[in-house]
Formats: C-alpha cells, sequence, structure tokens
C-alpha cells in the first residue's frame, strides 16, 4: 500500500489546469454508460462535465509533468540499488529484523509525506527514495524464507502469496479515492502509514526465519518441512554470498532479462494507471480507484491458478520443471504483450479498452509459477542474493517507465499509449 498510495494520490495533489484541454480523444458519455453511480448524492462529481474537483481537494500544487514523473519514479531508484544490500543484509541479520525494519521506515515516511508536499516537491522526493530504498530490502528478504520453509512440490502455489502485493494495489486505489473525496488526499497518507506501523507489530510477533526458531510450531510440523526442504537447502545466516558465481551465471542473467519487459509492462499498469484514468478516461476518483485497483485483485486470484497448474503439472510428470517454469513465463510475457499492443489503436471502444486492461495484467503474474520461481529452484539457499542481483537489472524497468511518460510525452492523453507500443 505505501509503495502504490502516491501513484493514486499525486491525481488529487497536483492541479489539472495545465492538462485540462490536453484530451483530443472524446469518450462520449463515458460516465453516464459505466459509472454514473459512483457521483455522490452532493454531486460533487457531475456526469455532465466529468469534474474531478471534490470538496476535501486540500492544497493543490503546481508541479509540472517532469515533476510528478519524478516523484512516481524517485522511489524505484533506491530500490533497484538496495537490491543486493537487501541479499547481503538477509543473509547476516535473517528475514525478520530486515523485513520489519524497512516496512517500518516506509510507514514512517507514509506519515512525513503531507508536511513534506507543503515544504518543497525536493522533500517528496527525497522521502520517496527513502521509501523506496527501505523497500528494496524486502524481496530479497522474502525469497531468502523460501528456500527453508516451503517444500519443492508446494512452492509454486506458495509462489502465488507474493503476488499480496497485487492485492495491495487492489485495496490501496479503491481505499484512495474513497479517502480522497471525502477526507482528501492527506489522510491517504495518514492511513497507509498508521496500518504499516501496525502490520510491523504483528509481523515482529508472528513472523521468524527458520521452522526451528518458531515456538509455536509443532514437531511433526518441524520434521515434515525440513525432511522436504533438506536435501536442497542449509542454513546460509552467516553464509558468505558467492558473488562472482552469481555475477557470471547465464541462468541468473536468463531470469532478469526476461523479466525485464514484464515489469516494464506491470509498471505502466500501476504506476500510470490511475493518471491514464483520470485524464483520460475522465472517471472520478472513487471509480478510477476501482478500476484502478481491480485489475490488481484478479491477478492475485490468476497468480494463485497459474501456481496451482504449475504445481500439477509437476506432479503429475506430464512435463518436467524446467518446461513448466518456460511456459508460464512465456504466457506471462507474451499474452499481454499482444493485448496492450492493441491499446495503442482504440480510440473510442471504452469496453474494449477496460477488457484488455484487465486481462493483459491477469495473464501478467503467471511468471509467478515461470521464471519468479525458478530463482528459488536455482539457488534455494542463496535465493535473496539471486533475487536482488535479478531485481537491480529488471527493476529499473520500474523507474524508466514512468520517467520517460514525463520526458517522451507532453501530452498526458495520449502517454500511457505510446509507452506501451513503444515497449
Amino acid at each position: 500500500m505505501m509503495r502504490n498510495d502516491m501513484n493514486f494520490a499525486l491525481v488529487a495533489m497536483v492541479s489539472s489546469l495545465e492538462n485540462s484541454n490536453s484530451s483530443d480523444i472524446a469518450y462520449p458519455s463515458i460516465n453516464q454508460t459505466l459509472w454514473a453511480g459512483f457521483d455522490d448524492a452532493n454531486n460533487k462529481v457531475t456526469v455532465k462535465n466529468s469534474t474531478m474537483n471534490s470538496e476535501y481537494n486540500d492544497d493543490l500544487y503546481d508541479w509540472s509533468n517532469t515533476v510528478k514523473s519524478i516523484i512516481l519514479s524517485s522511489f524505484y531508484w533506491c530500490y533497484v540499488v538496495s537490491q543486493v544490500v537487501g541479499g547481503i543484509a538477509t543473509q547476516y541479520l535473517g528475514t525478520k529484523r530486515v523485513f520489519g525494519w524497512s516496512q517500518f521506515a516506509t510507514a514512517l515516511c507514509s506519515l512525513l509525506i503531507p508536511f513534506s508536499a507543503d515544504l518543497h516537491h525536493s522533500a517528496v522526493i527525497i522521502l520517496r527514495s527513502v521509501q523506496g530504498f527501505a523497500s528494496g530490502l524486502t524481496w530479497p528478504a522474502m525469497y531468502a524464507m523460501v528456500g527453508y520453509w516451503i517444500p519443492l512440490a508446494e512452492r509454486s502455489r506458495f509462489m502465488s502469496s507474493f503476488q499480496g502485493f497485487s492485492i495491495g494495489i487492489g485495496l490501496t486505489y479503491p481505499l484512495c479515492g474513497f479517502i480522497i473525496d471525502n477526507f482528501g488526499w492527506r489522510y491517504v497518507f495518514y492511513t497507509t502509514g498508521s496500518l504499516g506501523i501496525s502490520w510491523c507489530i504483528l509481523w515482529y510477533y508472528l513472523a521468524y526465519n527458520t521452522p526451528k526458531e518458531h515456538p509455536r510450531i509443532s514437531a511433526e510440523e518441524i520434521e515434515y518441512i525440513e525432511a522436504s526442504v533438506s536435501s536442497e537447502a542449509k542454513e546460509a545466516c552467516g553464509m558468505k554470498v558467492p558473488w562472482m558465481s552469481i555475477f557470471t551465471s547465464p541462468p541468473v542473467y536468463a531470469i532478469a532479462i526476461t523479466t525485464f519487459g514484464r515489469i516494464w509492462i506491470h509498471y505502466i499498469f500501476i504506476v500510470c494507471g490511475p493518471n491514464f484514468m483520470k485524464n483520460v478516461l475522465k472517471f472520478n476518483y472513487q471509480a478510477n480507484g476501482f478500476l484502478s485497483g481491480m485489475p490488481f485483485i484478479c491477478s492475485y486470484i490468476s497468480s494463485v491458478l497459474f501456481c496451482y497448474i504449475a504445481d500439477k503439472l509437476m506432479l503429475s510428470d506430464w512435463m518436467t520443471l524446467t518446461h513448466v517454469r518456460k511456459l508460464f513465463t512465456a504466457v506471462s510475457q507474451v499474452v499481454p504483450g499482444i493485448l496492450i499492443y492493441w491499446i495503442g489503436y482504440i480510440d473510442h471502444n471504452i469496453i474494449l479498452l477496460l477488457v484488455i486492461w484487465f486481462v493483459a495484467v491477469t495473464f501478467i503474474t503467471a511468471s509467478y509459477a515461470g521464471a519468479m520461481a525458478n530463482i528459488v529452484d536455482i539457488a534455494p539457499n542463496l535465493a535473496g542474493p539471486v533475487l536482488a542481483f535479478c531485481q537491480t537489472i529488471h527493476m529499473t524497468a520500474s523507474f524508466l517507465s514512468p520517467l520517460m511518460s514525463g520526458v517522451i510525452v507532453t501530452n498526458e492523453v495520449y502517454g500511457l499509449l505510446i509507452l506501451v507500443v513503444i515497449f
């Protein structure tokens, strides 16, 4: 939630006067035919002129498209840099401490963003960069736990749990729309920051690095887990990371490069989606939140389905592990790529555009039964460092895509369309 609240809140933080005449594409009666039900009883958002103004707009900042793009991408500058740091820290400190403290720092920064926005947009950029650095530690930390806790036969299904971030997006955007309409954009950050700190308290009570450390797990379950993973994983806390072997490994580079394109597409929807929904499709805040978030709820469901099918294919001996990973990697890349290419050629058919939008986001998650699960397959006891290196490469797409939207395109209406067609 704290990673993506800015993607939506920024739509309400910045004056849209400079973009009020930017749209050359008309979608007749779009709110009347699709989302009139989201207009509130006081008619703060009207169907006739599709205005986005709310009674609780708070202060609006006169930030240019370039500044907005920098704010959106600043999270990912340090996010990429901190991947390797997260891999190293996890090897020595364990997942519980690295993941917990990084989330606490991210939550604290969220609470400070409304105050920093009043100072200068540079202060917001600094806080988002700090959030990005802290959040960059989390993925290597999470992957490091998989080799200790999850048997190979259940690994694909477990990988779908990492799509919890999709649920976070799916809940964050509608929540942001509701909060902005009823309380103002500042309360978006107060809410997500408070939830983040509350989550950290639960994490420190419930999470443990290995089954042996857990005080409430049964002896039978410990025995089952250790018997299932003992042949492929060993205690790695304090183990020296073979970085040269990782840096020169063709399979590692194959995973990193393969997922770069998927990340580019995925973050077009995540980062630029709410802005597209507002400035192109002219949805009000609550409709914007719902339609921006629901594809990611669907993507979580699809990730569970894809990972379940992958496990079944392996257990039934229909396909080898390598073939299963390649199949789902291809599905996650080819299908969304073809679908979103069409978006650049859709002018007035809003229903078709939204259908393609939903389906493309849904198929992206097949990667969690493909290349992303393969990271643990090739290095179960070094999954954290390997993921850190892969993410350093493929997550560069997460800040390049929003940056390019501000540099290449001056007209926000066509920004998303051109970016997806380019890639």
